[in-house]
């Protein structure tokens, strides 16, 4: 699965040590090392001795700028204990893949070259991702030692299923590179919303005109996605309400699919109750075709007229409902931002919302990056410089966890 999202910007001038065994899936160790680096962390290769049947270690090398560990035992004027150094600096560590022997070392306790020395030192956060023939997988061994890792607090990342190299169907294979960076990314961050439910809409609506045509706006749904994965890395349990939209569901977030602003109606209130923070980031279409004509509209007159009627306003009609929880919405306007914002605010019973003016250079609609100011009820209001959504997502979440009185 691809994410499709900007990665976060939690790994930035991150010390990463990836450690790389000796599997047919050490060539994904490369892409592994490319998206660290292009998520602006500090990486450091390791290899064993048989990986380096599978990749050479100049290849790391010339990926991360960084010389690659592969022997306990270096020479020359500036020799060091790097595995100590390094294990002294780092901020998390990766092995990717970890092959059964391995995984068997580090259980053990067993240190005899240098990334089994490296990681009995090591005391920051320690991901293990398995890769193996499916029946090694599932051995005894392998599955107790596993355990024991896990039961050590490492952090182990199931294995995906399907065709290995080898001809066997089942689990084994190595994750994309992409959702071992977005794990490495939950492990690495606060887990400040531990027990909190946070149901998040995102993406646009569909209003559909005839069989072939709708009304709908440009909102790509990256903002919603991204504070939805926000939440997640930050230990809440996620729902996420989309509208159409081409993006990947976020891990471990439960995703529900509508297209029209009728069925995310029918979503949210089905569920709205169960949830301690709700945060509204979709664009629902406030009106859509008086009637949804049965076949395709043909083109023979000039003009054609659409008579539209108002779609329920989901934001009012939770305001009006909720209790105890925190309801967030979000404001995208072309101008006088802050009366609207704080209009909607007041009318639509809001705890916060965010506003931003869409239309701008890297602020709106399909743009990695936003430009918002927070208004919160009690009348105080944040203006943020220019973010990746992710911070802003985070900052939201900052801004959220006050609110609840969870500091």
């Amino acid at each position: 699965m691809r994410l499709n999202l900007e990665f976060p910007s939690k790994l930035t001038n991150k010390n990463i040590v990836l450690g790389v065994c000796g599997g047919i899936a050490a060539y994904k160790s490369v892409e592994l090392l490319r998206l660290l680096v292009k998520a602006d962390a500090n990486v450091r290769t390791i290899m064993t001795e048989n990986a380096q049947w599978f990749v050479g270690p100049i290849t790391f090398e010339a990926l991360s700028g960084r010389s690659v560990l592969t022997s306990l035992f270096e020479k020359g004027e500036e020799a060091t204990i790097k595995h100590i150094d390094w294990a002294n600096e780092a901020d998390a560590v990766v092995v990717a893949p970890a092959t059964a022997n391995i995984i068997g070392k580090l259980a053990n306790g067993i240190a005899d070259d240098p990334l089994s020395t490296f990681m009995t030192a090591v005391t920051a956060p320690v991901i293990i991702c398995p890769s193996m023939n499916t029946h090694m997988y599932e051995s005894q061994p392998v599955q107790r030692n596993l355990g024991i890792l896990k039961g050590d607090g490492k952090f182990v990342i199931t294995p995906d299923s399907g065709t290995l190299a080898c001809g066997t169907i089942g689990p084994g294979r190595l994750p994309d590179p992409e959702d071992i960076v977005d794990r490495i990314c939950s492990y690495l961050a606060p887990k400040d919303f531990t027990g909190c439910k946070v149901l998040v809409t995102a993406g646009p609506t569909q209003e559909p005109i005839d069989p072939v045509r709708y009304i709908s706006n440009p909102s790509s749904g990256k903002m919603g996605f991204t504070v939805a994965r926000a939440a997640e890395y930050r230990g809440a349990s996620v729902t996420l309400i989309s509208g159409p939209c081409h993006l990947a569901d976020p891990n471990n977030v439960q995703v529900l699919r509508v297209e029209s602003a009728h069925e995310m109606a029918e979503a949210v209130f089905n569920c709205a109750a169960d949830f301690d923070i709700i945060i509204k980031t979709a664009a629902v279409c406030d009106y859509r075709p008086s009637t949804q004509k049965a076949q395709k509209i043909k083109k023979q007159k000039d003009t054609l007229n659409l008579k539209l009627e108002k779609t329920q306003d989901i934001l009012l009609e939770l305001g009006q409902r909720k209790n105890k929880q925190i309801l967030v919405g979000f404001a995208a306007e072309t101008q006088e931002l802050e009366s609207y914002a704080q209009g909607k605010l007041s009318e639509k019973n809001l705890d916060m919302i965010v506003g931003n003016i869409v239309g701008s250079e890297g602020s709106g609609f399909g743009a990695n990056t936003n430009q918002v100011t927070i208004y919160c009820k009690d009348g105080s209001n944040k203006a943020l410089p220019m973010l990746k959504k992710d911070e802003v997502a985070d900052k939201l979440l900052d801004v959220i966890l006050k609110m609840s009185n969870r500091l």
